[in-house]
């Protein structure tokens, strides 16, 4: 079962989208897996301090984006077909180059620039 203790909530974007970002990376890390129990919308709410009703809107995001189904007697489960897990690699890879570009462009780096640094650290772990 994914636990929600090690997502550090910051201001940059509302709670709710923050958590459910957090389970799409979880997802994609392998941490959590198709057919895993999310914990109770309240659960969620105790781990992350925030109201119940934050965490409401993130498994109605989750629902409506379709990684989470939940009904009434099993709860929420995590759902995640390979058509669905490559958009969210699409989603939250693009999200990643986006912000990065973003912080190259406010210190004037040129593209060449960031293709050198990018070549030469690609490989190193």
């Amino acid at each position: 079962m994914i636990h929600f203790n090690e997502l550090t909530l910051d201001g940059k974007e509302p709670v709710y989208m923050q958590i459910a970002g957090y389970v799409k990376r979880q997802l994609l890390l392998g941490r959590v897996s198709p057919g895993d129990r999310l914990p109770s919308r309240r659960d969620i709410a105790a781990q992350l301090s925030v109201n119940p009703n934050t965490v409401q809107k993130a498994f109605k995001l989750m629902e409506e984006e379709g990684f989470v189904h939940t009904s009434g007697n099993q709860g929420s489960v995590i759902h995640a077909d390979a058509e669905l897990m490559a958009r969210i690699e699409e989603e939250l890879t693009r999200g990643l180059v986006l912000s990065f570009i973003s912080s190259a462009k406010e210190i004037n780096l040129s593209f060449k620039k960031v293709i050198d640094l990018v070549s030469e650290h690609w490989e190193q772990p």
